[in-house]
């Protein structure tokens, strides 16, 4: 293992479920890359690779919805990080959702929650950021347990093809 693979293997981020709709296509992905950016204006980046389904939707859209999942909600993680829209799984479907400002898609059973509009995509290799501007944002006071981390989701296989 290089120096930066040790690094990283030390981190543990909070997941995130990444919603986008655009042209009549939905679709969403678990996300461990995501952070706020910058406290005035407050910003939010969240990054998708380029091999999922939800990058391709979110390359037409306007906004993404952002969501935080507790540990309990495994299952939840497991549905967004280990199926894919690519092999014609309707994710949503299988949740409830409401549809909140621009078109975006907002889970129901998200113990926290906002709707960012895109102001720009960096591409970065393998895996593209969209930086967001939060519009809308809430929570569900009766989810509060601890947050999904990485080390949480290491069992969930990626439903889009793993890239070398």
């Amino acid at each position: 293992m290089t120096a930066i693979e040790e690094f990283s293997h030390r981190l543990d981020p909070e997941m995130c479920v990444v919603t986008a709709a655009a042209g009549g296509e939905r679709d969403g992905c678990l996300v461990g890359f995501a952070a706020q950016c910058s406290i005035r204006p407050v910003r939010f980046t969240v990054w998708l690779s380029k091999a999922n389904r939800t990058f391709r939707v979110a390359e037409h859209a306007d906004r993404l919805a952002v969501h935080l999942l507790t540990r309990e909600q495994h299952a939840l993680a497991a549905l967004f990080g280990g199926r894919t829209g690519d092999d014609g799984v309707d994710k949503f479907a299988r949740v409830a959702w409401t549809e909140r400002s621009g078109g975006a898609l907002v889970l129901k059973d998200a113990p926290a929650w906002f709707v960012g509009r895109i102001l720009r995509r960096t591409d970065a290799g393998d895996h593209v950021g969209f930086l967001l501007e939060p519009e809308e944002a809430g929570e569900r006071k009766d989810l509060d347990g601890p947050l999904l981390r990485l080390s949480d989701a290491l069992d969930i296989r990626p439903g889009h093809p793993a890239e070398d």
